[in-house]
């Protein structure tokens, strides 16, 4: 007891006398909390949240600027301690404490003021983008509360980096004792580095993040969405007779087995006669693919390729293979509009790869997204040339988001698409998708002449969409699509700013289904023109595009 009280009271004289420091004097390096941050660095920091205050590529709420100023801050705050050390170093010495004095003073006096007038215009701009997408001008913008929550998470940050920095200085000094001083400085830090590092990813990401969205999407997995029943359909998985349990599908397959069309939905709409829909789908949760403890892949494939001869698939007109999300999603007003022209003469099939959200499956399913699609796009295609050319179906590929980057991966160059397809329609693929970087690359946007052949590959990616332009370039160089012109519905108050464009764009991949369609990720019923453009049927007109375009758009699906 009495060690222990003697350990408090040298704890709390040594914080009283970090506390009665002046400001202007240079604190011991063995306190964690500081009485005065680094001035320069401070300066940086706050030029760095002022500048995460410009608009992006879609609005985001208040809280989520607040998020984006505080990782701002500590960038720019480790970069300020850089510099200031570097001048230190080079110059070997400091300002006078008066000067120093008086540097504080005008920083207290001015950032405020400016902070204030400059969330004030961030509100304003933000305003001028929603009303630039469509959104109602209303916006919430808690000024205080921006304010706050970027210097709280400022201080966290800088309050971590400041514990790391001293146990790596107290594990030197340590070794140090055993080593000479060159080692026991490499070795120390790289011991901390290793420490860090394995904090971060394996008991904050993996067995945090990670372990807790995998609780999470495991459970909404097995749920199914109001309203949503087995389909009675027997062309469709989940149905009568099919290889496939209802139970089996996953959350995103119940919904696009259960929300199929009918061939009486169909006709209502077109005025001719239709026939309903083949949809198949292999949920990763089937039985049969714990049986195939090396490659579970193969047991669904093998199951939608049944599916697929026991509904007929391949004598229908047109055979879709569609690439899913992290989720399993595919987006009904892809599906639906080609089944709406062909009068239901057609068959989508889609497999299920992971129940994660996409932001989580690009970072720990990437690669099984690309595998699983590139599996079922093989086997479809072996049966469907075995056939007699004029008995095959049209056979198309589509994907959207994730979804398309695990189609361009089935292939190695565009070429090979066209090759191996008679239609490709890609909505929103991500900016490191194999086959679209390289046509962004190599794209020449001089309309040719002659007449646009088959078969067509059809891309749709709005320009406000943070999906297809993220990248980590964003941190040090400026993309290309900040040039003029810019899209139609990004602001040009929009600039680059390293590191902090991506950051801002980072959190915008968050935001970009909070708007209405046709920006951020939302296509909306851009389906309908690209499905006409690669595969309408014979005796389809401009006018029926316009027709299911306006139908497709006027629904309550906002997607």
């Amino acid at each position: 007891m009495i060690a222990m009280g003697s350990t408090a009271r040298s704890l709390a004289s040594r914080a009283g006398a970090a506390a009665r420091r002046p400001y202007w004097q240079r604190p011991s390096p063995a306190y964690l909390v500081r009485r005065w941050p680094d001035l320069t660095a401070t300066c940086v920091a706050t030029v760095f949240f002022w500048l995460s205050l410009t608009p992006s590529l879609v609005p985001r709420p208040w809280y989520l600027q607040g998020l984006i100023g505080g990782l701002n801050a500590a960038i720019g705050y480790a970069l300020g301690v850089t510099v200031s050390w570097l001048f230190r170093l080079l110059v070997g010495r400091r300002p006078r404490p008066a000067v120093r004095a008086h540097a504080w003073q005008a920083y207290f006096l001015l950032s405020p003021v400016c902070a204030v007038w400059l969330i004030s215009e961030s509100a304003h701009m933000q305003r001028q983008l929603r009303a630039l997408q469509g959104l109602p001008p209303s916006l919430t913008w808690h000024t205080p509360m921006i304010a706050l929550i970027t210097v709280a998470l400022w201080a966290l940050l800088l309050l971590l980096a400041r514990a790391v920095r001293l146990g790596a200085s107290r594990l030197i000094r340590l070794l140090g004792r055993l080593l000479p001083r060159p080692a026991a400085v490499g070795l120390g830090l790289l011991l901390s580095s290793l420490a860090v590092l394995f904090c971060v990813q394996d008991l904050v990401f993996e067995r945090g993040v990670v372990d807790i969205a995998d609780r999470i999407s495991k459970a909404t997995d097995g749920g199914t969405k109001e309203g949503v029943t087995p389909p009675a359909s027997r062309l469709v998985s989940g149905g009568p007779g099919s290889y496939i349990r209802w139970r089996d599908l996953g959350f995103q397959g119940r919904n696009f087995a259960g929300s199929v069309l009918t061939s009486e939905q169909i006709s209502d709409w077109t005025g001719r006669d239709a026939v309903d829909p083949v949809r198949v789908y292999a949920g990763s949760a089937a039985p049969e693919a714990f049986a195939y403890d090396e490659d579970p892949v193969a047991a669904q494939v093998d199951l939608a390729m049944k599916e697929l001869e026991r509904t007929g698939a391949f004598d229908r007109d047109v055979l879709a293979i569609a690439g899913t999300t992290g989720t399993g999603w595919v987006n009904a007003n892809v599906v639906e509009p080609l089944e709406y022209m062909h009068d239901g003469n057609t068959a989508t099939v889609a497999l299920q790869y992971s129940y994660l959200p996409s932001w989580l499956s690009f970072l720990v399913d990437k690669e099984k997204a690309a595998h699983a699609t590139r599996e079922l796009v093989e086997a479809v295609r072996a049966r469907w040339a075995a056939l007699p050319p004029d008995e095959r179906p049209r056979l198309v590929v589509t994907g959207e988001s994730l979804g398309a980057y695990a189609v361009e991966a089935s292939y190695e160059r565009p070429g090979e698409l066209l090759d191996n397809v008679d239609g490709a329609l890609l909505l929103g693929p991500p900016n490191f998708s194999p086959l679209s970087e390289e046509i962004r690359a190599r794209r020449d946007l001089a309309r040719p002449d002659a007449p646009w052949e088959g078969p067509r590959v059809v891309y749709l990616q709005n320009a406000s969409d943070p999906v297809v332009w993220w990248s980590y370039d964003l941190l040090l160089k400026r993309p290309e699509w900040l040039d003029d012109p810019l899209g139609p519905d990004i602001t040009p108050e929009i600039n680059w700013f390293p590191f902090v464009t991506f950051w801002q764009t980072s959190v915008d991949m968050a935001v970009s289904y909070g708007v209405q369609a046709p920006h951020g990720h939302r296509y909306g019923a851009g389906p309908v023109d690209g499905w006409a453009a690669v595969a309408p049927r014979e005796g389809w007109t401009d006018a029926d595009t316009r027709r299911l375009h306006d139908f497709i758009a006027a629904r309550d699906t906002p997607y």
